[in-house]
Order: C-alpha cells, then sequence, then structure tokens
C-alpha cells in the first residue's frame, strides 16, 4: 500500500482480504466461523462465485488479527486498501456516484456494509483513484471513514 494512499485516506486505511475458498458445500459457513470463534467481526462482505472458486471479499473490526488467522490457516488471501464512505440517507448513493463520475474516476466495484458501530450504513469501493476520489467526497461534504470507525 503506497503511503500516499495512507495519507489520502487519512492515514487510517480500511483494509478489505479477498479470501479464495475452494466452490464446496459448508466452505463459507466453516471460514466465517473460524472468523467468529477468533473474535474477528465481519462488517462487510461480498462473494464472488466462480464454478471452481470463490472470491469473499470481507471488511472486518480486527484487519491484524484477521490476517494472522488467515495465514496460520493457509487460506489464500490478498489485502486491499478500499475507501469507504458514510450514508446518511438512501438518496445519498446516488449522489456520492454522481460526484464520483463528475470527477471521472471509475469504479471497479462497490459493496455495502453489513454492521457499523455508528448504526449508520456504508459503501465499500474499490475505485481507479482512491486518492482522487476521497477528496473528491470530502469536498462534496461526504464523510469517508477510517479502520477506526469501523472497528467496535
Amino acid at each position: 500500500m503506497s503511503d500516499s494512499v495512507v495519507e489520502g485516506l487519512g492515514g487510517d486505511p480500511v483494509i478489505q482480504f479477498s479470501v479464495f475458498l475452494e466452490n464446496k458445500v459448508g466452505r463459507l459457513s466453516d471460514f466465517t466461523r473460524l472468523l467468529a470463534q477468533n473474535s474477528i467481526h465481519i462488517m462487510a462482505m461480498t462473494v464472488l462465485d466462480t464454478t471452481d472458486s470463490s472470491i469473499v471479499r470481507i471488511i472486518v473490526d480486527d484487519p491484524g488479527n484477521a490476517g494472522s488467522v488467515l495465514f496460520l490457516q493457509g487460506y489464500s488471501y490478498t489485502e486491499t486498501v478500499v475507501l469507504v464512505v458514510e450514508l446518511g440517507t438512501v438518496d445519498e448513493v446516488s449522489n456520492v456516484l454522481s460526484a464520483i463520475l463528475a470527477a471521472e474516476i471509475n469504479v471497479h466495484y462497490l459493496y455495502p456494509f453489513i454492521f457499523r458501530p455508528s448504526d449508520k450504513s456504508a459503501l465499500a469501493m474499490h475505485l481507479e483513484d482512491q486518492d482522487m476520489a476521497s477528496d473528491v467526497l470530502r469536498a462534496n461534504q461526504f464523510r469517508v471513514l477510517g479502520q477506526s470507525d469501523i472497528s467496535r
């Protein structure tokens, strides 16, 4: 992760884990149970399914512990910085995307949070230019969250 991305995201970047699982019955359940047994709470999750495997993207409340558990258990995974923006109303999804579009920043993917300590909704976004997107969203009065805002 580059220093410029960390600085642009407030020095408190949100880490997403992309975990590769075999596409077999029960693997996702086993995976989430392992995290729960290690007091790692899934705050946001999306699953991309293919014939042979699945990519499970998660944001957790304790990325340091999650990385250790995944490594020790032999999971194949990557870590990526994502931008997370807080949503106050349902109308803000469109407004966030309009601000990103006006800046001509491509959205690679996005997904919603399941839980947040503040009980407000949020979107996790992987964008072509995370640094610029963070600046654009802040300039448009959106709250860009850091890992400390997500941790319980």
